[in-house]
């Protein structure tokens, strides 16, 4: 999660009273759904290069911390030239999909709508810079003291040094990956996803939405800032599921694979049967701190799509790969050296933190554990004993995707070298670093993504190999 250090939570908790009521961006309702225009995924992936490979970056929350760590992978993914049975092509253009929460938020928006340009800005105008120091002073100003929240005034200064006034109609006219962050209803738990397909559940128009709003949304930390509001116009613009979701709105009916889909439906769906007319967004990693649960739905409605013999927008994809890209750090306290226990503070932060961190995990094991049974089930397919099999419910019973997934971790649980280890392990969750750690964050990442054994595993399997060449000589119509 984005939590920000002691000192800007101490600050902007204690003169909270100052936001004042002034009157906020709004997000402007639709009268129509139309699954064939928007910011969507399914629009998106009429453009992507390779229908074959489906290459996913999920980048996790931390502040700065997270911000710099997955601009290394990017930094790390720019030069490689992967050379295969259908030819090269540079690694990072092959990523179609970037997932971020809280301060991975800010690098895959920067990314979707800069692409090449973001190598050249993003080092001054965000990660090299005292975003934290600039919070607190405009929350102390006067000035700002009229803002409708902290978290508008955190948007507003976003905006300013990094986004520039775009929204999400400038990321759809873009060429590059699709990106989702994520941000979390605090009135009920929703996930929110900043993608049309969840707007539509809204009746709303993401592409007039400004990404810093996004970003802000995604990272506003519960107590240091004020919740990002956004109306709710549901079941008012007669809204149309994609043809795919749609079996998956009689539960009774879908098999087990589907779980975490059918939640999210029926927690989606409510925004237009009950209605609430505002939603009130905080941080992303409250619900998902490693941007990984919409990958996870994603991959269980492919499972049940296949089980169910119906079509879905996987269908022709062969390999999916997921870089998961987990900056979680874990800062060592001397609390257990005194009888005292911590003050409010200090405590609330680890009370929200550590749940969230600790636990993290088990989205990477499940998916784990997903293609282990996607590839026992394929296994007993094409064994002899039950090639000749006819039953159908046997054959439905082992129905999975025919789908290769590799999931690459990048963490720092994955560094070799304990010093580099304890070190990155050490830095706080702010949105302030040292230059040095920014730059030891960034040579670690990319260090992990070209020492990977799964990434190895991967170029192996599918007969390719890597050449890396200058950053400087990379095409310059790369997207955007």
């Amino acid at each position: 999660m984005g939590r920000l250090g002691y000192s800007l939570l101490a600050v902007v908790v204690s003169f909270g009273m100052l936001a004042g009521c002034a009157t906020r961006p709004v997000n402007p309702p639709i009268t129509q759904t139309d699954l064939g225009s928007g910011y969507r995924y399914l629009a998106r992936a009429e453009r992507f290069k390779d229908k074959q490979n489906l290459v996913v970056l999920a980048f996790s929350g931390g502040g700065t911390r997270a911000a710099a760590f997955s601009y290394g992978v990017l930094e790390a993914l720019r030069p490689l030239e992967v050379t295969g049975p259908r030819g090269s092509i540079r690694m990072l253009d092959q990523v179609d999909v970037i997932t971020g929460v809280s301060g991975g938020s800010f690098t895959a928006l920067a990314y979707g709508l800069y692409g090449e340009r973001l190598f050249d800005i993003y080092e001054t105008s965000f990660l090299k810079r005292d975003v934290q120091g600039e919070l607190i002073r405009r929350v102390l100003s006067p000035a700002h003291w009229g803002d409708w929240g902290r978290a508008e005034t955190a948007s507003e200064l976003y905006d300013e040094i990094l986004f520039h006034g775009a929204t999400y109609a400038d990321l759809d006219r873009g060429n590059g990956p699709f990106i989702v962050v994520t941000a979390t209803d605090i009135s009920n738990g929703t996930r929110i996803g900043f993608q049309q397909g969840t707007f539509d559940f809204l009746c709303s128009d993401l592409l007039a939405v400004p990404l810093s709003r996004a970003a802000t949304a995604s990272s506003a930390v519960p107590f240091a800032f004020s919740p990002v509001t956004f109306n709710n116009y549901g079941g008012t613009c007669r809204h149309e599921l994609p043809a795919f979701v749609r079996p998956f709105t009689d539960p009774s009916a879908i098999p087990r694979p589907a779980a975490r889909l059918l939640t999210k439906l029926r927690d989606l769906r409510s925004y237009e049967v009950e209605g609430p007319p505002f939603i009130h967004l905080l941080d992303g990693g409250l619900s998902d701190n490693l941007g990984m649960r919409g990958v996870l739905e994603a991959l269980e409605e492919a499972e049940t799509l296949s089980v169910l013999g119906r079509p879905g927008p996987f269908d022709d994809v062969r390999r999916i790969i997921v870089f998961v890209v987990n900056s979680r750090s874990s800062p060592k306290t001397s609390w257990g050296q005194s009888e005292r226990p911590p003050g409010a503070i200090p405590l609330l932060i680890k009370a929200t933190g550590v749940p969230i961190d600790h636990y993290s995990y088990e989205s990477v094991e499940t998916m784990r554990d997903m293609v282990a049974r996607w590839q026992s089930m394929r296994r007993l397919r094409e064994s002899f004993a039950l090639n000749a099999s006819t039953d159908p419910a046997v054959q439905q019973l082992l129905s999975a995707p025919n789908i290769d997934l590799y999931v690459i971790d990048v963490s720092f649980a994955a560094l070799v070298d304990d010093a580099e280890r304890a070190y990155l392990n050490d830095l706080p969750t702010s949105f302030v670093l040292p230059a040095e750690a920014i730059d030891r964050l960034r040579a670690a990442a990319r260090k992990l993504v070209r020492e990977s054994p799964d990434f190895q595993r991967l170029l192996k399997d599918a007969g390719a190999t890597i050449v890396e060449r200058p950053a400087t000589s990379v095409p310059s119509d790369a997207h955007q």
